[in-house]
């Protein structure tokens, strides 16, 4: 759901609707604070239990679908289970309640406190996926949550909760610690519960973050996407276009973390784009390139109707008739430009990719600069290569948070079984993206910490241990 970043007036009834549920929620929430790290586990595996239980998780993928025009069934089946899963991975054992870390060399011992009410703005992208997420998170830390869905994701949202209130009816605890934004869901309602709230995690349009970052409460947003990858001459490439053809067209390229252009080095141009074809992919020629760029953008904006189709149905609405392309996994259009003026460098959430060709690394590097100078700084980027330098070049120069190395980027950068980030669907993107994080959002985004601090014995340095080795060099 786009929601304007000037303040809408709340009115009367959306005012006094999304009152009533703060007040259930803290009412709530104030008895959940006192359950124990046993008890928060037992809520936190019966949340997930509520999207995994394989009829539920299928009904809420038909439903997102069939609701939001976005994505396929199958792989909405597969997110739900695989990114809950490895979350659920990731907290088992986690600390969130009481003293959770003693350091007693430096005199100081955490504690961890909830933060209270938590606003979670999803998208319609992952309308059960997303929302899942953060109400575990939330969970985890003793907090009561309020989902606000985008107006297509509300009946997937709903029907969720619905799940999540019967697991919790299970462990006997309160149903109000996991509500929705009834309906109609306005903007007036959205950003009236993000005043409300103690905390906002925004996922979704740049404009959702905007405005949760301007709701006057403490908030957690997420940048543009427009992922990058580069192919260096030391890359396996049927491994690499194998990688990036999964992960350009999971759920029709939904995802903010699907490679919307690669950047090819000049000696294994050609062997690199074979190997994108035999893996599915139709580079189109200069004509159909033009008429698909009609159809994604046909008045200077992505048209919503094509987005996170699969390539056929784009490019039959594109009357893209030739065989290879009509029949293919996602098309490829050769680029040269970046900028408002070359619409394929930036994100176009379908299975489309960008390709780009560099003389050398250092150009790749330049190329992919320039992409996130246009869109998609601070997000994260790919790379196929065995060259360690170059990998590393990117993490010391580029302006991202993450460099995933020889995998599939989509299922990487939110966490993987084959990884050590923390499963999420909410990436930061550091200040380079507008964000005031850098990591992906896990459990410890939705606690307080309390640090009590004991007095040890005072170690005042010289001016020596500290100035020595500079006053020997500068005088």
């Amino acid at each position: 759901m786009a929601v304007d970043t000037q303040v809408t007036p709340a009115s009367d009834e959306a005012t006094n609707i999304v009152r009533q549920l703060i007040a259930r929620a803290r009412s709530a929430q104030k008895l959940y604070e006192s359950y124990t790290q046993e008890q928060v586990d037992e809520v936190v595996l019966a949340v997930g239990w509520a999207i995994m239980q394989p009829e539920r998780n299928r009904a809420l993928a038909e439903m997102a679908v069939a609701a939001t025009g976005l994505g396929n069934v199958e792989d909405k089946i597969q997110k739900n289970y695989r990114k809950t899963l490895g979350l659920l991975r990731d907290l088992k054992g986690a600390k969130s309640v009481g003293i959770i870390s003693v350091d007693a060399q430096r005199g100081l011992v955490e504690i961890a406190r909830p933060v209270g009410v938590v606003a979670a703005i999803a998208p319609s992208t992952n309308p059960a996926a997303t929302p899942a997420n953060k109400a575990i998170n939330a969970l985890k830390g003793r907090n009561a949550v309020i989902i606000a869905p985008s107006p297509k994701g509300r009946t997937s949202c709903e029907a969720l909760i619905a799940y999540i209130h019967a697991e919790l009816d299970k462990v006997g605890a309160p149903r109000d610690l996991v509500q929705c934004l009834p309906d109609p869901i306005t903007k007036a309602s959205t950003q009236a519960l993000m005043r409300m709230s103690d905390l906002v995690v925004a996922t979704g349009s740049q404009n959702n973050i905007r405005a949760a970052y301007a709701s006057g409460t403490p908030a957690f947003g997420v940048g543009a996407g427009n992922v990058a990858s580069i192919i260096d001459s030391s890359a396996s490439l049927s491994a690499a276009a194998r990688k990036i053809a999964a992960s350009k067209t999971f759920d029709n390229a939904t995802s903010c973390s699907s490679e919307n252009s690669v950047v090819i080095l000049a000696d294994v141009y050609d062997a690199a784009l074979a190997a994108l074809t035999e893996a599915g992919g139709a580079m189109l020629n200069r004509e159909e390139k033009d008429v698909l760029q009609k159809t994604l953008w046909p008045d200077g904006k992505l048209d919503s109707t094509v987005t996170a189709r699969s390539a056929p149905t784009i490019a039959a609405a594109a009357g893209l008739e030739r065989k290879e392309v009509a029949q293919c996994r996602f098309m490829m259009v050769e680029e040269q430009g970046t900028g408002p003026d070359y619409p394929y460098s930036g994100e176009k959430l379908s299975p489309v990719l960008t390709v780009y060709r560099a003389r050398d690394f250092e150009h790749a590097c330049q190329i992919v600069e320039a992409i996130y100078d246009h869109q998609g700084a601070g997000h994260s980027v790919g790379i196929h290569s065995e060259n360690k330098e170059h990998i590393e070049r990117l993490g010391l120069n580029l302006k991202v948070c993450r460099v995933i190395v020889n995998q599939a980027h989509c299922f990487a950068t939110g966490g993987s079984f084959e990884n050590g980030l923390p499963f999420s669907l909410s990436m930061g993107c550091g200040t380079w993206g507008g964000n005031n994080f850098s990591d992906n959002m896990n459990y410890r985004h939705y606690l307080n910490i309390t640090r009590i601090v004991r007095p040890l014995p005072e170690q005042v340095p010289t001016e020596e241990d500290i100035f020595g080795d500079f006053f020997r060099k500068y005088g």
